[in-house]
């Protein structure tokens, strides 16, 4: 096997390579000087995982730029023209620096392999490309997004016909067919105008967008409660968090009867640069903070946000002290499981073979719900794609119906028009919740207390240490290798009953690198390396009697796994 080149020997054949243009080359003279960041830059093709790639954005084979994109389409035009007559692809981007920029080169390089591509004149949502794959029976789907990642980073998602992530299987396929591009002389490209005067891109129109609309709000499960002035008599304060959301949600929230919505001004233009957060992402408080403000001016019942490319949801309601606080996922996933399940089986419209599916990482609160409804609760490794993954596997199979599914990282889906989560109709389905539950004189935290009450006081919480470059990598591989090794007895003076190595193929789930730790009193902690960013992280979820008493056990089992964790960092 011939030697890899060197990090230095890319940099130089980059540099002397007639494929990249003149400001490439230039941004990487600027680096003449630098071994560690040509090193950083050059030392491996940046990965495409099983979910895609996703990168910081420059120069370089380890970074998102327009040669990156251009040989990963190139193999992937190469597995789908090798398992389909006269494939076509739908692709879809958010509002990222260069995101329009990095789906144009796609759509270019899958025109030039003779693939027609369905193309969105600006920015939509993850979710809207997984229906539109369904929805013009298209062979795949491409998302230019790097969800809530920091503004200098992008990515790039692959999706199969059933408009689900690729599973591992096929992933792998498209992994291997993009590491036959040897160089850039093998990647194929139309200018936009060739592939335009050929038919080879069809821009998609507002009748794909109202698809996409209705098929959202059909999920409603009163609609005519809403549009009876339920939805009217809501205050919403939304947040876009200046990416894909704002015209989707707006548009399900008013066509379901919400006429009383607010959108957070300084937010809700697009904007790559994310400039009035520190990150765009509906799990951190801090994302919420102008919209916290806005709802306070304005007595909001409700506050809800969602990530740049819109499929994750984070909601902000008033506690029983009437002060906002962010429910985590895992306490919206099983408010909307209860009010779903509930609501169904008043209207007569819960099935006897229903199902929620959830990650192996997600709350057992919604699944303990879930079965106190007879519904059969199901569990994936981590991964919105193993969710639809099950989803299509029951429309094959008939053997359940699919009513929700969610992960405690803010992904949500009920309905099967989509494979992928959709903060569009998580948006729709929470405030439905919030509506129904306001006529009742109930907030979402006092329905939350009371299902605290009934099913136990479940508390979680999510540990992450980010490890960048080369050294981080070493670094996550060797914490997961330690506490394989040498699992712990017992954890804050709790037995440690079983180890869940997910890597050993467990439950007939794929093999993944992640550990989890059942303990003697019911609580757990899970240990697993990020698919998309430089971090490890730990999941912590206890179940008490009482909240004082729940947060303790959660504080005590954090602060004993995360001082390993670090001493090891």
């Amino acid at each position: 096997m011939p030697n890899q080149p060197t990090a230095t020997e890319l940099y130089t054949a980059w540099l002397n390579d007639p494929n990249v243009d003149e400001e490439t080359k230039a941004e990487l003279r600027r680096i003449a000087d630098e071994p560690a960041e040509i090193e950083d830059r050059f030392y491996r093709d940046l990965e495409f995982g099983t979910g895609g790639l996703r990168g910081v954005m420059g120069a370089g084979t380890n970074r998102m730029n327009r040669y990156v994109v251009g040989k990963a389409t190139q193999g992937f035009a190469r597995y789908l023209l090798a398992r389909f007559s006269s494939p076509s692809v739908v692709i879809a981007h958010d509002s990222r620096n260069q995101s329009d920029t990095f789906a144009l080169e796609a759509a270019c390089v899958l025109a030039a392999n003779g693939i027609k591509t369905y193309l969105y004149p600006s920015l939509r949502p993850t979710p809207q490309l997984s229906f539109a794959v369904r929805d013009l029976k298209a062979a795949g789907g491409i998302v230019v997004t790097a969800s809530h990642n920091p503004p200098e980073y992008n990515g790039y998602k692959v999706y199969g016909a059933d408009g689900g992530q690729l599973i591992p299987d096929d992933a792998e396929r498209v992994i291997a067919a993009i590491r036959e591009v040897a160089s850039f002389d093998e990647v194929k490209r139309l200018t936009r105008q060739e592939a335009e005067a050929k038919g080879l891109i069809e821009w998609l129109g507002e009748e794909a967008d109202e698809r996409f609309v209705g098929a959202v709000v059909s999920q409603t499960v009163q609609p005519e409660f809403l549009r009876g002035g339920a939805g009217d008599r809501l205050t919403v304060v939304y947040t876009p968090l200046h990416g894909a959301g704002n015209v989707p949600v707006r548009a399900a929230l008013a066509k379901a009867g919400f006429g009383n919505v607010h959108v957070v001004p300084e937010q809700e233009r697009p904007d790559g640069y994310f400039s009035t957060v520190k990150s765009p992402n509906p799990e951190e408080r801090e994302a919420f903070a102008l919209a916290i403000e806005l709802g306070e001016k304005l007595g909001a019942d409700l506050i809800i946000g969602t990530d740049p490319d819109c499929d994750r949801m984070g909601a902000v309601v008033k506690n029983n002290e009437g002060r906002y606080e962010v429910l985590s996922g895992n306490q919206s996933g099983a408010i909307m499981v209860h009010y779903l399940l509930s609501n169904l089986k008043k209207v007569g419209k819960l099935p006897a073979n229903g199902a929620v599916v959830k990650t192996i990482v997600t709350s057992e609160m919604g699944a303990d719900i879930a079965k106190s409804y007879g519904m059969s609760v199901i569990n994936t490794l981590t991964g919105f794609k193993y969710i639809g993954e099950k989803i299509t596997e029951f429309e094959r199979t008939g053997e359940h119906s699919f009513l929700f599914g969610y992960e405690e990282s803010y992904g949500y889906l009920t309905g099967a028009y989509a494979r992928d989560k959709d903060a569009v109709v998580a948006s729709l389905l929470i405030s439905e919740a919030a509506a129904y539950y306001k006529e009742q004189g109930k907030t979402l935290y006092d329905v939350l207390l009371e299902l605290y009450a009934e099913y136990g006081t479940y508390m979680e919480k999510l540990e992450s240490r980010t490890l960048k470059g080369k050294d981080g990598v070493a670094k996550i591989a060797g914490i997961m290798n330690d506490w394989r090794a040498n699992p712990p007895a017992a954890v804050a003076g709790i037995s440690v009953t079983k180890v869940l190595d997910y890597e050993t193929g467990l439950d007939g789930l794929p093999k993944e690198n992640v550990l989890k730790f059942m303990l003697a009193d019911g609580s757990w902690f899970c240990l697993r390396p990020s698919g998309t960013e430089p971090k490890i992280k730990v999941y912590f979820a206890v179940r008490g009697e009482g909240l004082d008493k729940a947060e303790a056990a959660l504080g005590q089992l954090v602060a004993a796994v995360m001082q390993r964790v670090d001493a090891l960092s």
